[in-house]
């Protein structure tokens, strides 16, 4: 028997329902809004299948309209874990040699460095095109094939597969040509008729416009000492043609209010969705790769997508130690790095996901057959997730039988 909810706060009702053993999550959400500044979210928890969480609430902008079921927000990176299944989904038939050389399907790639550059590279950051040096024409990110040149022209910044840099923008359209070459489509057309149609999932990369009046807009983080003072900043604002300057620069550029922006496929960074699309997205990778028969990938290939295929000690634009499967980010621990704010990710050591820039996130645990959503529109500092996110994500294990993080990884 769900508990259902409906609850008044300062900042908005509360709506939704949780099974009574996941009242620790509800608590959690509950407390974003009355002690951490949360504006608007959703979260969900899914275990084998079943969704035993689905809260929303708050506003889409503050002193806006309510933040209601059916609300969208762009969800940034975490549209990185949707980008990544289609190729995996394509690896997975055939369609795609994840260990074959990016020459094979894209020849023009093969240049500035990058000529033995191999698929899995695009998906754990080792590429070597983190980012393009010279600035983008005005609405560049938004046109497709103008950015398909330019990362393909860019020359390398490193030998591909020798360092580990996040591509954060950039992934778009390594992994996104990729998938388009091998299958024939777009990313967003292919997203939408093989994983979000069959998942019956409310998940967009490219939003039509009949749905703009369900989306939340962000609100920007608003930066405090502690994350000017971090590594990240200080490298970013104090050096020029660097990873972490030009990622600056081009996050400050990537306009994710306007039309513009919703309306292109940027696989990378401008999905929109909500909790519950999310925890969905992960569902099947939970449990065995096929659910409610929707089969989206084999065992094998579920196996070599929740493996680490990438680990640095300070990632080249992040500036902070990471831990990548092919195309997902795994538990990283940075809680004890200096100079670091909201730099980390504690799950278990099975689970992978990705966490989008402020604060959402999406992930499956195979290991105890959970999927879970967050979206939130007021974001946070730091580049991985930040207190209010892994608060849900804490409760959620504990509820489960988890006792400790303080490894790393959530044990039981």
């Amino acid at each position: 028997m769900q508990t259902q909810v409906s609850l008044d706060t300062h900042s908005g009702k509360i709506e939704g329902s949780y099974d009574p053993k996941f009242s620790t999550v509800y608590q959690a959400f509950v407390d974003n809004f009355t002690h951490h500044d949360e504006v608007g979210a959703s979260c969900v928890v899914n275990l084998e299948g079943k969704t035993l969480v689905d809260l929303w609430g708050g506003r889409k902008a503050r002193d806006g309209a309510p933040w209601t079921r059916d609300t969208i927000s762009v969800v940034f990176s975490s549209t990185k874990g949707a980008m990544a299944l289609c190729a995996h989904l394509l690896a997975d038939r055939g369609q795609l040699d994840l260990d074959a050389p990016i020459t094979r399907y894209w020849p023009e790639f093969g240049v500035g460095g990058k000529e033995d550059s191999r698929v899995s590279m695009t998906l754990d950051h080792t590429v070597g095109v983190p980012h393009v040096r010279i600035p983008l024409k005005a609405g560049g990110f938004w046109d497709y094939e103008y950015m398909v040149k330019r990362v393909a022209d860019e020359p390398a910044f490193w030998s591909p597969g020798t360092r580990q840099g996040y591509h954060a923008i950039t992934m778009a359209w390594t992994v996104g040509e990729l998938i388009r070459r091998a299958s024939g489509r777009r990313l967003g057309p292919f997203f939408a008729d093989e994983v979000a149609r069959p998942l019956n999932l409310d998940f967009w990369i490219g939003l039509p416009e009949a749905n703009e009046t369900r989306v939340a807009s962000m609100i920007m983080a608003e930066p405090d000492q502690a994350w000017l003072d971090t590594k990240f900043i200080k490298t970013a604002l104090n050096t020029t043609d660097t990873p972490t300057a030009l990622f600056m620069r081009d996050f400050a550029a990537f306009d994710a209010n306007s039309r513009a922006c919703r309306a292109a496929e940027v696989g990378s960074a401008n999905g929109m969705a909500n909790a519950r699309a999310l925890a969905g997205l992960y569902a099947p990778l939970a449990n065995g790769g096929t659910l409610n028969g929707v089969r989206l990938v084999g065992r094998e290939t579920l196996s070599r997508m929740g493996r680490v295929s990438a680990a640095t000690g300070e990632d080249a634009t992040l500036m902070i130690p990471t831990r990548f499967a092919l195309g997902y980010m795994k538990s990283t621990d940075n809680r004890r790095i200096p100079a670091t704010v909201n730099s980390s990710l504690l799950m278990t050591e099975a689970a992978f996901g990705h966490v989008g820039a402020g604060g959402s996130l999406g992930f499956a645990d195979p290991e105890c057959a959970l999927s879970f959503g967050y979206s939130m529109n007021r974001m946070g500092t730091g580049v991985l997730l930040n207190s209010r996110g892994q608060a849900l994500v804490d409760a959620t294990y504990r509820t489960l039988g988890y006792r400790t993080n303080a490894g790393g990884v959530w044990t039981h």
